[in-house]
């Protein structure tokens, strides 16, 4: 087997720029729809905009990696590192620390060139609390071989082998020379698309790390299309690749095999493009909360309140299944008796939809009364 670092043309990859220009101009439209909304907000809005983004990116591509975080402490973790006011003092594991220390660091220094330097502290940071690594903030240096594999141990598939590590340095110095020289406004300026999707590819083909490889290189996509921005922010580029994980693995292992990236390049965009589409639809469900807590001011009881600020919670997709009477029991405290009394009159004031009868009814946020 070939990899495309073996190959002679390597690490010149090659692309139709036609087949993707379309999803490009719509990406740039999209970019300029998102901050044009964001500018609508207050600050206060701006802020859980951010920490939910950021948060939301954080515990997502941790789990792309099969690693499981608590999303209340990862943002009680972002809140105290911004500055925020922080609702709770809970305790935050070094994992859930280190991953929230990467977003607020990819957020801060999005217009600074890549650096080793930076890609060293993202590895300390995603490494945080481990002791089972040699190599931790600097590149592998075991000689075993690095490979991405799977099926039974005496009978492996082998998905991928990177670069050997005496290579890795060598391999490391081009790309963020190439990283910095395809900026916005540098010599030889790419696309956000194609820069983002190619950025991850060529870090992912080197492989540069003993482990954290996955976040540290959707980390560098993301400061990629944040660059072309020209402003910082954030796109749910993780949310979604876990979303189509299983083809994200795919396209990946195809594209590791040759130097022409254009099916990889196909596929990255269409992600990208359904990540800014998620990145608004979030902003614009802000918006809707915002206007519809504003409504009911003083409307509705402490209850009522709690039972719709943890629905929102849920983000714009709300609860899986919808909201039950037991949900808003369990919310609340509240008895069956003024479980049924207080959504009933939340659908009177026009702040929830409800669906089927009795035991099966369900509730959700009706949030076009909130935006008009």
């Amino acid at each position: 087997m070939t990899w495309n670092w073996q190959q002679p043309d390597w690490p010149n990859f090659k692309w139709d720029r036609l087949r993707i220009s379309a999803t490009e101009e719509r990406f740039l439209l999209g970019a300029g729809v998102a901050i044009g909304t964001v500018k609508h907000l207050g600050e206060d809005e701006r802020n859980q905009l951010l920490v939910e983004m950021m948060s939301g990116e954080a515990v997502t591509t941790s789990a792309i990696e099969g690693e499981v975080l608590n999303r209340a402490s990862v943002q009680s973790s972002i809140l105290r590192q911004l500055g925020l006011a922080s609702p709770d003092k809970r305790r935050v594991t070094p994992a859930e620390q280190g991953i929230a220390e990467i977003m607020v660091d990819l957020y801060r220094s999005f217009s600074q060139p890549l650096s080793e330097e930076m890609l060293f502290r993202w590895h300390r940071m995603v490494t945080s609390g481990r002791r089972d690594l040699a190599d931790i903030g600097r590149y592998r240096t075991s000689k075993e071989p690095m490979q991405v594999v799977s099926g039974p141990i005496g009978a492996p598939t082998v998905h991928f082998e990177a670069p050997p590590s005496k290579q890795v340095p060598t391999e490391m110095k081009r790309l963020v020379s190439w990283f910095n020289r395809t900026a916005p406004g540098s010599k030889e300026p790419l696309p956000a698309i194609t820069r983002a999707g190619t950025a991850h590819l060529f870090f992912e083909s080197i492989h540069p790390f003993e482990d954290g490889n996955g976040r540290i290189g959707r980390a560098i996509a993301e400061k990629a299309m944040t660059q072309s921005f020209g402003q910082p922010a954030l796109v749910s580029l993780a949310t979604t690749i876990l979303a189509h994980q299983k083809s994200y693995y795919e396209a990946l292992e195809r594209a590791n095999r040759r130097n022409d990236i254009t099916q990889w390049l196909v596929w990255f965009a269409e992600i990208a493009s359904e990540a800014q589409r998620r990145s608004i639809a979030q902003v614009e469900f802000i918006i809707a909360k915002a206007k519809l807590l504003d409504r009911l001011r003083g409307q509705i009881n402490e209850r009522q309140q709690k039972a719709l600020l943890r629905v929102f919670r849920e983000g714009p997709e709300g609860f899986k299944g919808g909201l039950s009477a037991g949900n808003y029991g369990t919310i609340t405290g509240a008895s069956p008796a003024t479980t049924t009394r207080d959504l009933a009159d939340l659908v009177e004031k026009g702040a929830l939809i409800r669906t089927g009868e009795r035991k099966h009814a369900r509730y959700a946020l009706n949030l076009t009364t909130g935006i008009n």
